[in-house]
């Protein structure tokens, strides 16, 4: 990040806070201020986004067909089997 904040000080122009001091060697603080307008000049490589439509929804006649039902699978609980003592 500081040799991308290095080579750009040269493409940067000077975007200062009210309280600080026009200098002409900026740092890598300053070029970091000043590199959103760099960032706007260059773009994105990135496409723009596609527009958002509505669906077409179903066709007009199209009949679904109903899903297939299964019967309910009911287990039932078994009490555990009482062992035999033998004395």
């Amino acid at each position: 990040m500081t040799w991308q904040l290095w080579l750009a000080r040269d493409l940067v122009t000077q975007q200062r806070l009210p309280w600080q001091s026009a200098t002409i060697a900026l740092s890598p603080g300053r070029v970091a201020q000043s590199m959103f307008s760099l960032l706007i000049q260059i773009g994105t490589p990135a496409a723009a986004p596609k527009q958002r439509g509505k669906s077409n929804g179903r066709i007009i006649g199209f009949k679904c067909t109903p899903r297939t039902r299964y019967p309910v699978a009911k287990k039932t609980y078994s009490p555990p089997k009482k062992q035999q003592q033998t004395a």
